[in-house]
């Protein structure tokens, strides 16, 4: 028996389904649009600054676009330079003092810097030298290596200075306080160049004798503080350029007696 077909019926109401997606889009977009229309100014201010705070290493501006030469700021960049690596030093030379210092329990021990930058370290002949000799104490040799290391890191100048008291001094070595100021100098600038590598052209000896007293004469603690050596570690100082002069002078024109004008020769205007 054949089974009955049933026809299927054509159905017209899916239209609402369309309908129902349009109203519900509809709906959406109207949530969206015044959700955005009431924004919490607040909460968008705090959002907004925490983006700005978290990009502003990337994106902030240059702060400084003025030009910048090399060459018009070197002054500029080497002086703070130079400072550095000055204060370390001092200090090293300040502790080198105080342990001598508080060693020999002179008061004459000391490091004064002057208002010219110079350092100036005064010693008592006694710690480097025994009495009329110019020959290094071998307790003394410590001493000056380290202030050599010292100097060599600084790489200044530095002008060593012999010292006497104004009793007179007659031997065959030393005929006078002069000779033996200016021995006792050498002695400490070979020992800095020769055996503590201080270089020799940053060195000079000078021999003062008397002519230099801290004080008088009149009693032995005055005579013992008059007898030292300075060691005077010099400021930097640029050296000027030389001038150029019209040409080249022999010696008979720089030194030799002018000609004799004649009388008929007119007398040149200075």
């Amino acid at each position: 028996m054949a089974k009955k077909k049933h026809e299927e019926h054509e159905n017209h109401e899916r239209w609402l389904v369309s309908y129902a997606d349009f109203i519900t889009l509809l709906f959406a977009f109207f949530v969206v649009m015044y959700s955005i229309s009431s924004v919490n100014e607040g909460k968008f201010r705090t959002v907004s600054d925490s983006i700005k705070a978290a990009l502003n290493p990337v994106v902030s501006p240059a702060s400084n676009l003025t030009p910048f030469t090399i060459g018009e700021n070197k002054a500029l960049m080497l002086k703070p330079t130079i400072e550095e690596a000055k204060e370390p030093a001092l200090r090293r030379l300040r502790e080198i003092m105080r342990s001598l210092k508080n060693e020999t329990k002179l008061e004459i021990v000391q490091l004064k810097e002057l208002t010219n930058g110079d350092i100036v370290l005064t010693l008592p002949d006694t710690v480097l030298f025994r009495s009329g000799e110019s020959v290094l104490r071998p307790e003394a040799r410590p001493f000056i290596q380290a202030i050599g290391d010292v100097l060599i890191e600084l790489d200044r100048h530095v002008r060593v200075e012999g010292h006497t008291d104004n009793v007179p001094i007659s031997t065959v070595q030393f005929p006078s306080n002069w000779e033996l100021s200016a021995t006792r100098a050498v002695t400490v600038v070979r020992a800095l160049s020769e055996q503590y590598g201080v270089q020799s052209d940053h060195l000079t000896a000078v021999g003062h004798a008397d002519s230099r007293s801290i004080t008088d004469n009149l009693t032995p603690e005055n005579r013992e503080k008059n007898r030292r050596v300075e060691i005077v570690v010099q400021e930097r100082k640029l050296i000027p350029e030389p001038t150029e002069t019209a040409g080249p002078r022999t010696a008979l024109e720089m030194f030799g007696t002018p000609p004799t004008l004649l009388p008929s020769e007119p007398a040149p205007h200075p």
